[in-house]
């Protein structure tokens, strides 16, 4: 087992010599749940600039005031070559689909890798060649760079080390929370993902007008930084400071009390019988002994254990089905994520502004949908039926906003707050507790080695639906908006399809609890 940053040695020897156990625990878990969060917050802070600028580079100059000191004629500050020309909009495509197709084929090796290497090292590397390749991207507009083939360089670099972040964060979080509310505690985490899109597109926005390279620059350097204080503060596992697992299912030997012998019996017994006394609480302190290096060797076999493999990963019971429901709920979720400005521009009278603006409130209902399927998930005990309880009632939600988004500003803040609930409930369900569950998965007898593989698996299969999704609504938003949205229905009737047999389990599992219950009380 890879041993504990320098920086925690030091607070250890210095600050939690006499902390009791308990407190240390809550502690050090409180803050793996904060560190966590703003990493992978600025993972998804990082890959949003391009969602912003993408309105710069195709821009007509002629539309926008320059801004002061500009050179109109040689910096091409809105109408950026190579993507001036009839073609930006398909050049453009190509940048989002080289960072979510490579994103998606690189997590499926990600999970294995982090399984086998030190999970701090593996992820701070990756915070930081994840803010070099995003500034990357915006020097470009530094040094003057036209060549269409540098830009999708820089984003198939981002999408490969941006694979590190999701089982990075997931597998050491998971490592710190056993399943008792779980739901919640990672349904408020998963808020991260939300906050770090408003974030980006904040920063972003603040640059894009005047220098739209800071728009990337800003947020590398955010995330490279954050990376070298995951170097110094992060601690994947418990026992790196000596404290247990709560995911851990072996138990260790039981040992007997030791049966101390009282004085009068020593004073009242003979020379020899006092000796045979002694010998016997030596035999038993020595077996104690013996018992405590059994427990230790155990728990030392137990950090060795070896990493789960791919093939082993996708036979645990509902790793494939949470894998293909994800497929279809990312993709309705990361469609809405990429073209739900260009949708509320062209089919209401809100100027380009606000409709960006409305979009966000998409994200808001991400968050709440994260935190309401955590808590339903964890009061019943039954994940796959919370996400089909959510995909039944989004169906139609999505029909609705289809129809009366462009009544006015309120109903579409209202109608995007509740699909973004429906939409991104299961998404954040599937792709955090359940996935740290499957992780943890009964059938592993223990083992640890399991959960980035898993949450590989989950989210690597998730995202060839998200780069799948915004390239099917390109090809349908040409001819009308309604096909695109009847995809999306589809999308969560087929992710409903999926989880069929996990849910009739669940079901049948309650009912055959119930009846126990109520033979109990009989």
């Amino acid at each position: 087992m890879a041993k504990a940053p320098i920086s925690i040695q030091a607070i250890e020897s210095s600050c939690c010599v006499n902390v009791p156990e308990r407190k240390r625990y809550k502690i050090y878990s409180s803050w793996m749940w904060i560190l966590t969060f703003l990493t992978y917050c600025s993972y998804h802070m990082a890959r949003k600039p391009i969602s912003v600028v993408k309105n710069v580079l195709d821009k007509n100059c002629s539309e926008v005031t320059p801004p002061p000191g500009t050179d109109t004629n040689s910096s091409h500050w809105c109408n950026w070559p190579p993507f001036n020309e009839d073609n930006a909009s398909e050049l453009l495509g190509y940048i989002d689909s080289t960072f979510l197709f490579t994103y998606a084929a690189a997590m499926f090796i990600s999970g294995m890798v982090a399984e086998r290497v030190d999970l701090r090292i593996y992820l701070s590397t990756g915070m930081v060649l994840s803010g070099l390749f995003c500034a990357m991207f915006g020097l470009g507009y530094t040094f003057k760079i036209h060549s269409i083939w540098y830009y999708i360089l820089a984003q198939f670099l981002s999408g490969f080390v941006s694979a590190t972040g999701w089982p990075g964060v997931v597998t050491a979080l998971s490592n710190w929370f056993g399943k008792s509310k779980r739901g919640l505690i990672f349904g408020l985490w998963n808020i991260h993902t939300s906050l770090g899109n408003i974030l980006g597109t904040l920063i972003a926005s603040a640059f894009v007008t005047y220098n739209w390279s800071l728009s990337f620059v800003v947020p590398g350097i955010i995330i490279a930084s954050l990376g070298v204080v995951v170097l110094f503060f992060l601690i994947p596992e418990p026992a790196m400071v000596g404290l247990p697992n709560p995911n851990a299912q072996k138990e260790g030997v039981a040992t007997p009390p030791l049966q101390r012998r009282s004085i009068p019996e020593y004073a009242t017994a003979t020379q020899e019988e006092a000796a045979g006394l002694l010998d016997s609480e030596v035999e038993q302190v020595s077996y104690i002994d013996k018992e405590v290096e059994a427990v230790s060797r155990q728990r030392e076999e137990e950090a060795k254990e070896s990493a789960i493999g791919f093939f082993s990963a996708l036979m645990i019971p509902g790793v494939i089905e949470f894998s293909l429901c994800l497929f279809f709920a990312k993709l309705v979720s990361y469609t809405f994520l990429y073209w739900l400005p260009n949708y509320i521009f062209d089919n209401t009278s809100f100027g380009a502004s606000v409709s960006a603006n409305l979009s966000t409130f998409f994200d808001v209902g991400g968050m709440i949908g994260g935190v309401l399927a955590g808590l339903l998930s964890d009061s019943t005990g039954m994940p796959a039926s919370t996400c089909s309880v959510m995909l039944v009632i989004a169906i139609p939600m999505m029909l609705i906003y289809l129809e009366f988004s462009s009544i006015n500003v309120g109903v579409n803040v209202f109608l995007l707050i509740v699909v973004g609930v429906l939409v991104n409930g299961p998404y954040s369900l599937i792709t955090t507790a359940v996935s740290a569950d499957l992780g943890t998965h009964e059938s592993l007898r223990g083992s640890s080695k399991a959960l980035a593989t898993v949450s590989s698996i989950i989210d690597g299969t998730g995202s060839i639906g998200a780069a799948v999704g915004p390239l099917l609504a390109g090809l349908l938003s040409g001819s009308n908006w309604n096909n695109v949205f009847y995809m999306l229905m589809l999308s969560d009737v087929f992710a409903l399809l999926l989880l069929t047999r996990l849910t009739t389990r669940e079901v049948r599992q309650r009912l055959r609890q119930r009846r126990r219950n109520t033979h109990s009380h009989l």
